[in-house]
Formats: C-alpha cells, sequence, structure tokens
C-alpha cells in the first residue's frame, strides 16, 4: 500500500511539472486568458475542444502535420517543449 501511494504521488508530480515547463501564458496573448478567442481570427477557439483534439493539434503543429494559416506560427512556438509536455498541456486545457 504503502508503495502505491509513494508512486501515485511520484505521478502526479511529474505530471505537474511537465505542465509548468509549458508557458501557457504566451498562448494568452493570441487565444485568450481562458483559451476563449479565435487567434488571429483565424483558429478555432481551444476551450471548445477536446483533449484528444488539443493534443492532436499541438503535437500536429510541432510535427508539421496539423495547421492552416498559422501552421508556421505555431510550429515555432510549440518546437521548444518535448511531446510529454505538449500531451500534459493538451490533458489540462481540453475538455
Amino acid at each position: 500500500m504503502k508503495k502505491l501511494v509513494v508512486t501515485t504521488v511520484a505521478s502526479i508530480a511529474l505530471a505537474s511539472a511537465a505542465f509548468a515547463a509549458v508557458n501557457t501564458a504566451a498562448c494568452a496573448g493570441c487565444h485568450g486568458a481562458h483559451f476563449e478567442k479565435h487567434a488571429l481570427g483565424k483558429s478555432k477557439i481551444v476551450k471548445d475542444m477536446t483533449k484528444a483534439e488539443v493534443e492532436k493539434a499541438l503535437l500536429g503543429y510541432k510535427h508539421g502535420t496539423y495547421g492552416g494559416a498559422m501552421k508556421g506560427v505555431m510550429k515555432g512556438q510549440v518546437a521548444k517543449y518535448s511531446d510529454a509536455d505538449l500531451k500534459a498541456v493538451a490533458q489540462k486545457i481540453g475538455k
């Protein structure tokens, strides 16, 4: 039982650290503080996207497999983060 608790606490700490590694405050400039805006009038409203949709978009921007008009801008925004970091963000901001 004690081992299970320690493992669970460690998992939560790692997930929190991964999310903390991504500065979502930088996202607010285009997407809004609560991800409620169409970024530059072109994007989907992120707060309305599912966790899976956000993850697909973030990873796709990073790997060049997703995006339209703002693909180049977003690739630059997400390139510095690991896939795990981006997945953590998707879990936090997707519905």
